[in-house]
């Protein structure tokens, strides 16, 4: 790889999964000795939410901006695609890789003609995302012009008809963390932590309902939820009802996600909706058990039911209650858990994750 010219194109490097997916990719090949440039539609000036190897090339487009008409959308998405052209061309790459759908068109409509390879990642699963009809149809349009398509999991591949199917590959996303090598360093009251943003996808509602159903057996023991949305007054009001307000504690953001994993006993995923949920992983890997609810055909290699947490079927919120007490209860079991979490790293470390991409790139030039 150290003779690769690649370039990357997203929307923004703020705080997110894809972003952050995209930042350990790039500092990766970075440190390997690849010429890593790395285009978002943002301009130059925002601050990234992940930190960015000083090695990487960094261009600003700053066009992200919302259009107020359908005429004026139009203008300025002709915009972005000739910019976008011009910035690719100049940092002559060997192939290049574009993150999220929108952005994805964009950049297959900013490269047609060029004769570069193209690979085109999506990171949420398309059939429970909803776009506009209109990027609907030029998503069908222009991704067969992709060289490869890339998904986190099966679900997301079936989703697109055969003649984009044939050309995609599944590849699951890093996680960018080290394994602790020192033992957990837990809060003084032991706690679950769960962690996302404050969306109806989440699930935080159903959480704070199945924790309310097992907290007064387990009168010691709190629930903290990190993140920030829309929804938390809607959250906060919930747990109030439930006279909980000094037991389930939602904390805001943090700009220290694995050192506050650390710090809590068991983690819980109560999606709605995941296509690979990095948190989970990233939790396992904190040496966590976890519980989680069963919905995306990724969620199984990730958490291994019965060797480093529990598999709950989708909407069996009581299930996930019962789960969760039985971890809170076996202090054996849940260390055991523990011990064999962030064997994950096994499957979805940097390393293992990269030699996959390593391969698609050597293919695709």
């Amino acid at each position: 790889m150290t003779a690769r010219r690649i370039t990357f194109v997203i929307s923004s490097l703020a705080m997110g999964g894809a972003e952050r997916v995209m930042t350990t990719m790039a500092n990766h090949w970075a440190t390997a000795g690849a010429a890593i440039s790395l285009i978002t539609l943002t301009p130059r000036e925002t601050a990234p939410g992940y930190r960015l190897d000083e090695r990487v090339a960094r261009v600003g487009l700053g066009r992200a901006q919302p259009s107020q008409t359908p005429l004026h959308a139009a203008w300025r998405n002709l915009d972005r695609i000739l910019a976008l052209r011009t910035a690719i061309l100049r940092t002559r790459p060997d192939v290049v890789i574009s993150f999220m759908d929108t952005t994805n068109i964009v950049t297959l409509l900013a490269t047609r003609g060029l004769g570069l390879p193209v690979i085109v990642a999506e990171h949420t699963d398309p059939g429970l995302k909803r776009m506009h009809p209109v990027w609907t149809r030029l998503r069908l349009a222009t991704y067969p012009r992709a060289t490869r398509l890339v998904v986190l999991g099966e679900s997301s591949k079936t989703y697109f008809p055969p003649s984009i199917q044939q050309r995609t590959q599944i590849i699951p996303n890093p996680v960018a963390i080290s394994p602790s090598t020192s033992p957990v360093a837990q809060s003084s009251r032991p706690h679950i932590a769960a962690m996302g943003r404050f969306g109806p996808e989440k699930g935080f509602d159903q959480l704070i309902t199945a924790f309310a159903t097992i907290a007064p057996k387990f009168p010691t023991w709190d629930l903290v939820i990190w993140g920030d949305g829309p929804l938390r007054p809607e959250l906060e009001r919930h747990r109030d009802e439930l006279g909980l307000h000094q037991r389930i504690l939602l904390p805001g953001l943090t700009t220290a996600p694995h050192d506050v994993l650390r710090e809590a006993a068991i983690f819980a995923l109560s999606s709605r909706r995941e296509a690979f949920p990095m948190v989970l992983a990233e939790a396992l890997a904190c040496g966590l058990p976890a519980v989680a609810v069963n919905i995306s055909s990724a969620i199984p290699h990730i958490l291994r039911d019965g060797i480093d947490g529990y598999l709950v079927p989708s909407g069996d919120m009581p299930a996930f209650a019962a789960s969760l007490a039985s971890l809170m209860a076996d202090d054996v079991c849940r260390q055991s858990m523990a011990r064999r979490a962030p064997e994950v790293l096994d499957r979805y470390g940097v390393e293992p994750v990269m030699r996959i991409w390593d391969e698609l790139i050597e293919d695709v030039c």
